[in-house]
């Protein structure tokens, strides 16, 4: 027996390895506040379709916008190149599906969110002021919740962060989510894009921002401005 029990401390730590891992791993989706650190992954190139390459025409425009991202919206990225996100699919507040092609003539402000992500408590009442102040025919905050599950737990999340303005969006399958990690625009949650009436991308964003401020409302109207 005395000789069984030194294999009890090694077994113990390699649970204690495979717990950390799996620790290690959940916190991994968590994209912490910082001024300097989106760097998100290499995008993947555009598909080459007519929608890509009426999009990679965009790119001075692009960068002209993602210039006017100063102080608080700072580490929002131009696109590079612009691409089309048209065929992003998620569930509307109908509980339908619903693409972003379906939103033609309106620049949107996509942003993806779930209930466990820390740094999403914090932004969405900034999402939600920006859309209660300048929502509009011309620009939309469509906040997309990706949680797993029924619509029990994201409902309470917006009721208990007081939640008014925004449509209530789903995608349960995390279908959304890997798509625009395929793309290499996301590291984690949350994830943000400015999509322009033709469902360009035009710049985007790793981790939270107070969409709510100054810094956020000058770019939306630069976005706004006519191309």
């Amino acid at each position: 027996m005395a000789d069984g029990n030194r294999f009890f401390p090694a077994l113990r730590l390699i649970l204690a390895a495979l717990v950390a891992g799996v620790l290690a791993g959940a916190v991994a989706v968590y994209v912490r506040e910082s001024s300097s650190g989106n760097k998100a992954p290499a995008p993947v190139a555009a598909g080459g379709g007519k929608d890509d390459a009426a999009c990679v025409a965009k790119t001075d425009r692009a960068k002209k916008i993602a210039a006017a991202a100063t102080g608080q919206v700072a580490a929002l990225l131009p696109a590079d190149p612009p691409q089309s996100l048209k065929s992003l699919t998620f569930n509307g507040p109908n509980g339908k599906p619903t693409t972003i092609a379906d939103h033609a003539g309106k620049t949107v402000l996509l942003n993806l969110w779930a209930t466990w992500c820390a740094p999403c408590r914090a932004e969405m009442p900034a999402l939600d002021a920006l859309q209660k102040e300048m929502g509009s025919d011309a620009f939309q905050v469509i906040a997309v919740n990706v949680d797993a599950g029924d619509d029990a737990k994201p409902k309470k999340f917006l009721e208990d962060t007081g939640v008014k303005s925004l449509g209530y969006y789903r995608d349960a399958t995390m279908a959304l989510f890997n798509d625009v990690k395929t793309r290499g625009l996301a590291l984690g949650l949350p994830v943000t894009m400015l999509i322009d009436g033709q469902g360009c991308l035009i710049a985007h964003m790793n981790g939270p921002a107070e969409w709510s401020g100054p810094d956020a409302k000058r770019l939306v109207e630069a976005a706004l401005q006519p191309g």
